[in-house]
């Protein structure tokens, strides 16, 4: 019996896809059935390293979801041109193996990269369900390269070097395969792949194979169950701390928690849940195993997809003012259409309710026409509620996330709105567009640089050294009061902006201009245009004073 598969790609070189054999063809002798659902091949190859051919061993998740054992990590450097987040384990970083493919931009940093839990493990299954037994190559081969009676199976390919090699694999090729790759006998890339039948009994060895194969599926399938929703894991998405869950139900998680719900690791994870690349192998080896079961699960969960688009939701909106995520806001109910309305939210599971400005230029806005309120406005979640004996309340609230309103309707008297959270760009693509903005300026002195040409920490220190010399002067905005209620000025970056923007003497209509934003730099060089203003105008006022002419 010959077995043939004809891979899409007979490339010499690792593939730049770890999926790029998923089209493998195999032709089989008349009224013959395989119990594999894939050549033996294929499938040791869902945990085989594309780059040293072994099986994973520590297996590294990349950021753009793709796996190489730990080991395999491409050489790294030093970052350059970025300064924020500044943290030790994002000064080194690598260009990636499957660069300039859809998957990946092309470049790395090692903060992102983390230990894959869940396919470490699956290679273990693999180990011990293939390798108990035969599990050598080139045993017992005679001089003429047929074999004793022992040996019922031979395997042919063209390898990396684009020879062909060929082996005696015994009498289960799923044990044979894998035993090759162990050795490093098999390169991940091999093409034309022949299985050639040495003696007689074809149905005794398919029946063998298959209760291999069997033995497999069912200890891999024990691994595959999601640790939220405790079923077999859609669309795979692994976490900072290495475990794997459910997409939908890690975002679910970071709604109630940033705590990862097998370890308790802490997860960064809130804001960029819907950008996270699923786990390439993970979803392939799902797939492979179980396609039915997975078919099943797309279709259960296709309702809910139906009635609710990613990241939108129905939340009762209240128009007043600004308010910003990791803010305070001090609020005094007294008209009775939010009397009515914070009370459904105090009866509510999670408390919140958004807060949103009056548009009071009635300017014309997408989806809202000429709605009373802005588009942009911030979760808020309810800290302290006082309710008063004649049924007005006092409410204390922090900022959580912001949104953007989509549309909305009158429910008792306010505004219920559909919304659509708004969250920033990955930390890399903000690395990114630092890099890409300040590369131009390299070795301009950095006085005369614009605001978009100047690194990201330059922007925040501009924006300190403000505060810094306004408190000195004794700036009204900086009493003693003001801090207490609203705290000192962040050390953080990516909190700065917020606190400044709640502090600072500024038009609202300038300060909304943040809800919109998608990067900490980007409203850095908002804030620290505001600087420069201010700047500006207490010159002039300086200049006036003093009747010094201004040129």
């Amino acid at each position: 019996m010959e077995d043939t598969t004809t891979p899409s790609s007979s490339s010499p070189h690792p593939p730049p896809h770890d999926h790029d054999h998923d089209h493998d063809q195999t032709s089989y002798p008349p009224n013959k059935t395989h119990p594999l659902p894939r050549p033996p091949h294929a499938i040791i190859r869902l945990i085989q390293c594309s780059r040293c051919s072994l099986p994973l061993r520590s297996p590294l998740r990349l950021p753009c979801g793709n796996t190489v054992c730990r080991s395999c990590l491409p050489p790294v450097r030093p970052r350059s041109g970025i300064t924020y987040p500044v943290n030790e384990d994002r000064k080194l970083g690598f260009k990636c193996y499957w660069k300039d493919t859809e998957e990946c931009a092309g470049e790395h940093c090692i903060g992102d990269c983390g230990a894959d839990v869940l396919l470490g493990r699956l290679g273990d299954v693999f180990g011990g369900v293939l390798g108990g037994q035969y599990s050598g190559v080139e045993a017992d081969v005679t001089a003429d390269g047929n074999g004793n009676g022992d040996v019922s199976v031979s395997v042919r390919w063209k390898g990396s070097g684009l020879q062909h090699e060929s082996a005696e694999i015994g009498s289960d090729r799923l044990k044979g395969i894998y035993g090759l790759v162990t050795r490093g006998g098999f390169d991940y890339d091999a093409s034309e792949v022949e299985y050639t039948c040495l003696s007689e009994g074809l149905e005794r060895l398919e029946t063998q194979e298959g209760q291999t194969f069997g033995r497999l599926k069912e200890a891999v399938r024990s691994e595959l169950d999601c640790q939220v929703c405790y079923s077999l894991i859609l669309d795979p998405l692994t976490t900072g701390c290495g475990h794997t869950f459910c997409r939908g139900c890690v975002a679910m998680v970071m709604d109630h928690s940033d705590l990862c719900p097998v370890c308790r690791r802490k997860l960064d994870m809130s804001a960029t849940v819907r950008f996270e690349p699923i786990n390439r192998r993970i979803l392939e080896l799902v797939g492979a195993f179980f396609p039915e079961q997975v078919v099943a699960r797309r279709e259960g969960s296709a309702t809910a997809t139906a009635t609710a688009k990613e990241g939108q939701r129905k939340i009762p909106l209240f128009v007043s003012a600004l308010s910003f995520p990791t803010m305070p806001t001090f609020l005094h109910v007294f008209e009775p259409r939010y009397r009515i309305m914070i009370q459904k939210v105090m009866r509510s599971r999670d408390k919140k309710f958004g807060m949103v400005m009056h548009n009071r230029a009635m300017k014309i806005q997408p989806g809202l026409g000429r709605s009373q309120f802005m588009q942009y406005g911030t979760v808020l979640l309810i800290e302290r509620y006082e309710l008063l004996p004649d049924g007005r309340s006092l409410v204390i609230a922090s900022g959580v996330s912001r949104f953007k309103v989509l549309g909305f309707e009158l429910v008792d008297g306010y505004h219920l709105g559909t919304v659509q959270r708004v969250d920033d760009i990955p930390i890399a693509e903000e690395e990114r567009q630092e890099s890409v903005e300040t590369s131009a300026s390299a070795g301009t002195d950095p006085a005369s640089l614009p605001l978009e040409s100047m690194p990201t920490q330059q922007l925040f220190q501009m924006a300190l050294d403000f505060v810094d010399k306004n408190r000195l002067e004794g700036a009204s905005w900086l009493q003693t009061r003001v801090r207490l209620a609203y705290g000192e000025a962040p050390s953080d970056p990516a909190l700065f902006p917020w606190w400044f923007a709640t502090v600072l003497p500024q038009w609202e209509d300038e300060k909304y201009l943040l809800l919109s934003t998608t990067s900490v730099r980007e409203r850095l060089k908002i804030v620290a245009q505001w600087v420069k203003k201010s700047e500006s105008q207490e010159w002039l006022a300086r200049a006036r004073a003093s009747s010094t002419p201004v040129l």
